[in-house]
């Protein structure tokens, strides 16, 4: 079992509020992705940024839409209406149209907005039919092609109602825009635009648009991310709405799959301090010293995760402060011995912070993905007695943990994230012991993308936060480029011969 490549084991584990701006359980990157087998960094370069856009007709979306895509000028950006996929009429339809609800869900052909969309997200271009809204029909043997980009913004006033559609996106705004405006927009719409008589709109109106709105439309206002009251004419929003994609498209690559990783943003300093301490010539005590400031900005970046409530203070000068209180049922855990590391700098962000230990045996840790004791099956085509060996050669040693840590948010500390094996067996336990998955936070210095995913992988509510992820794992299961054994290097008991000559892995 030794012998097998990465590539195979991989394979195997197979309430804001804001200026009208309304932000709730944005969940990037939370569609399926089915796990790298060959190379990673190929398979996440494929997958765009999808953002849905829906909202009632004549509410703004398509000017949303506009100014999203102009802002982004230096992203490749395309847009898919829903519109294009109509079902074409029978002649007995077009006979009686005035009769057909064109805002119903069954008008329109999702299995293949649905195979358009996989395509674009998997790198194929597609062609999409234009749809004349005078004649209700696409246009036959005229289509645009639609390429592979950086960021898909698919509009439609029903693109939220079915669940699949939903799945693809990464995030999902609702154009929400009074009712009396979107009359008054599609009586000029379809008066000027289509020809139409105004008696026929407003009997369509009543008859087809509003019902549709409140039976169909505005309940699935519930699955958005983010709620933009007068649509185009909310400008902050949508500058807000932009600099969020652009700090998602910006993120490492693992970021877009993941919305529960977290990467602090590099800089010079970052850069340098880890040049020093991957230096397989830096001195323990340098080492130490920036490992420490590193720790730190990782410690206060997961903290920044935590739940908050308001709170208001009067200043020195007799004014009024709102600001936010510290959660306070919080403790740390580290794993034995790297994890002590962190364990200083926890404690000064902390004071007074209980921390406990976990002590995991890793005997000859071969990269083999640890099944998470219990908690899941096996994964496919791989069986139990492959596991059985797997935690036989990791096993939990120790453990002290407080005795209310149910009831705390817990920072579980560890410097090297590499197959993920300890910190399966990690996070394990403290499932074990009553702490709700989403209250933990991973912290660690650097993280290599096998022990994301396993990670990731077997539990998706909690978060990870890192400073950064290097390219992979060697032959022999170490991180590279990595920063060699990191316990040892830090409490100065590795070899100072072998430190000097060869270059940490």
């Amino acid at each position: 079992m030794g012998s097998k490549s990465v590539e195979d084991l991989l394979e195997a584990s197979a309430g804001f509020h804001f200026s009208g701006f309304h932000l709730d359980n944005l969940a990037l990157g939370n569609s399926e992705v089915e796990q790298p087998t060959t190379s990673a960094a190929e398979s996440v370069h494929k997958q765009p940024f999808v953002i849905g856009v829906a909202g009632g007709a004549a509410s703004g979306k398509t000017t949303v839409c506009d100014m999203i895509i102009e802002q982004l000028h230096d992203q490749r950006v395309v847009l898919v209406n829903q519109d294009s996929f109509y079902h074409n009429l029978s002649e007995e339809e077009l006979m009686r149209v005035h009769e057909y609800n064109f805002d119903h869900p069954d008008a329109f052909d999702t299995e293949h907005l649905l195979c358009c969309m996989e395509k674009l997200k998997h790198g194929q271009a597609v062609d999409i039919s234009f749809y004349d809204v005078k004649n209700y029909k696409n246009y036959i043997g005229r289509t645009r092609r639609v390429n592979p980009s950086d960021v898909i913004i698919l509009e439609g006033i029903l693109i939220f109602h079915d669940p699949r559609v939903r799945d693809l996106m990464n995030m999902k705004i609702f154009v929400d825009t009074d009712a009396d405006v979107r009359l008054a927009r599609r009586i000029r719409r379809d008066t000027v635009e289509k020809g139409r008589e105004i008696g026929t709109v407003l009997d369509q109106y009543s008859k087809f648009v509003k019902p549709a709105f409140d039976d169909f439309i505005l309940p699935t206002k519930k699955y958005a991310d983010i709620i933009i009251p007068r649509g185009g004419d909310n400008h902050v929003a949508i500058d807000l709405i932009v600099q969020h994609i652009r700090t998602k498209l910006g993120q490492h690559d693992l970021c877009k799959i993941y919305p529960n990783l977290y990467v602090i943003q590099s800089t010079f300093q970052i850069r340098g301090m880890h040049t020093l301490i991957r230096d397989a010539q830096t001195t323990k005590h340098d080492f130490v010293f920036y490992s420490d400031r590193l720790i730190r900005l990782v410690v206060e970046h997961g903290l920044g995760h935590l739940p908050f409530t308001e709170k208001q203070v009067t200043t020195p000068t007799g004014s009024v402060y709102t600001g936010v209180d510290f959660c306070k049922r919080l403790c740390g855990v580290s794993v034995i011995r790297s994890g002590e590391s962190m364990e200083n700098a926890l404690r000064a962000c902390c004071k007074g912070i209980k921390i406990g230990k976990i002590l995991i045996h890793r005997e000859g840790d071969n990269g083999q993905q640890v099944c998470v004791e219990l908690l899941m099956p096996p994964l496919p085509c791989v069986s139990w007695c492959y596991f059985t060996d797997i935690l036989n050669a990791v096993q939990l040693i120790y453990e002290k943990l407080p005795k209310d840590i149910s009831d705390r948010h817990v920072l579980l500390l560890d410097p090297i994230l590499g197959t993920g094996n300890s910190a399966v067996q990690a996070i394990s336990l403290l499932i074990r012991k009553g702490v709700p998955e989403s209250n933990i936070i991973f912290l660690n210095l650097i993280s290599a993308p096998q022990g994301v995913h396993v990670v990731c992988k077997s539990f998706p509510r909690i978060k990870i936060v890192t400073s950064e992820i290097d390219t992979g794992l060697n032959e022999d299961f170490r991180v590279i480029p990595g920063m060699g054994e990191f316990g040892d290097r830090y409490f100065g008991t590795d070899d100072d011969e072998q430190q000097h000559v060869t270059t940490p892995a």
